[in-house]
């Protein structure tokens, strides 16, 4: 007896072994779909914010479009669209009265939300700017210094302090850009104001946002302040356009008769700027803070390199040194931030 119910006993050992070795082969096969999923957003995008970075080099200053604001309407126009077309999607009939809520309250924000989509547009248009005089490479390396002016900015218009050691570590973001500006070959003083500018005005959004929209209630994710921001931004930019840039409309019509594929390229260059932003939200989603600072650090450093294989601009050692020890003072800038929260 104490035989057969050993023996009856294995089969329900056996049982138990195969579902443990089944769930564990079950949860390595999703670990890895989640892992290849996250590399495929961080994939897209790099490929989406390098994309229009070098449409927008390309259209303002090789092929000769030289119309920086109404590029960036064009910008502004499909993240509206897009964002309005994705929020619909995403919103189902069971959730319409939250939808409706929220809804109420972001326009009880709109004074804030228009102060934010005013500097978002202005940061845009000095950038695109920019693009027109200097190589992506230089305004890569410009852009890097923008935790300098967060923390500037920081000071000056909320009074917020870092520790020491992290101030000290935006000496080499600082020495990085000085050194660069001196080994640049294409140095062009007006667009080299418009980079910094476009870096300040990105610094001042961070910092406005963390102020203006503080509380639990106010706080939208990137996406939901995308899609209030843009059409604020559009209502800015069509008189700009209008008044500053009169000929852009007519040569537009232009282009688009004499080359078709013009058309093609504005609509996926206006459609990048929307993906941009979509594939950053995700990456920020799915990644951890330190994973996502180490991810745009290498995202300049490639888009960097694909602009000089592409435009063939020169560089200098000096300069290449210079972008260098600015990335290199963004990490230990992030490093102090870590270690002094």
């Amino acid at each position: 007896m104490g035989q057969q119910d050993t023996h009856a006993a294995l089969p329900v050992v056996s049982v138990s072994s195969s579902s443990a070795a089944a769930a564990a082969a079950g949860s390595s096969t999703t670990a890895g779909r989640g892992r290849l999923f996250t590399a495929g957003l961080v994939a897209s995008w790099y490929a989406s914010n390098i994309g229009v970075l070098l449409l927008n080099k390309y259209l303002l200053s090789v092929y000769g479009f030289r119309f920086p604001i109404f590029l960036t309407a064009c910008h502004m126009s499909a993240c509206a669209l897009l964002s309005c077309l994705a929020h619909a999607a995403s919103v189902s009939s069971s959730s319409r009265s939250s939808s409706a809520a929220a809804s109420a309250r972001s326009r009880g924000q709109l004074a804030r939300v228009a102060v934010l989509g005013a500097v978002f547009c202005a940061s845009v248009v000095a950038g695109n700017v920019s693009l027109r005089y200097l190589p992506v490479s230089f305004n890569q390396a410009v852009g890097a210094t923008t935790p300098f002016f967060t923390a500037v900015l920081a000071y000056a218009v909320a009074a917020k302090t870092e520790a020491l050691a992290t101030y000290a570590a935006l000496i080499p973001v600082v020495a990085g850009v000085v050194i660069a500006t001196g080994g640049e070959p294409s140095f062009h003083l007006f667009g080299f104001i418009m980079c910094v500018g476009a870096t300040a005005g990105r610094a001042l959004k961070t910092v406005l946002q963390g102020i203006l929209l503080s509380s639990e209630e106010e706080k939208m994710n990137s996406m939901d302040l995308l899609r209030y921001m843009a059409p604020v931004a559009i209502v800015l930019l069509v008189p700009a356009t209008l008044v500053m840039e009169r000929d852009a409309l007519g040569v537009v019509a232009t282009l688009a008769r004499e080359d078709p594929s013009f058309v093609w390229i504005l609509l996926c260059n206006s459609s990048l700027a929307y993906f941009v932003n979509l594939t950053n939200f995700l990456v920020t989603k799915h990644t951890s803070p330190l994973t996502l600072q180490v991810l745009g650090n290498a995202k300049g450093a490639v888009a960097v390199v694909v602009s000089i294989l592409i435009f063939r601009n020169p560089v200098t050692v000096v300069g290449m040194l210079g972008y260098g020890i600015t990335v290199a003072g963004v990490v230990l800038y992030g490093e102090a931030k870590k270690r002094n929260k």
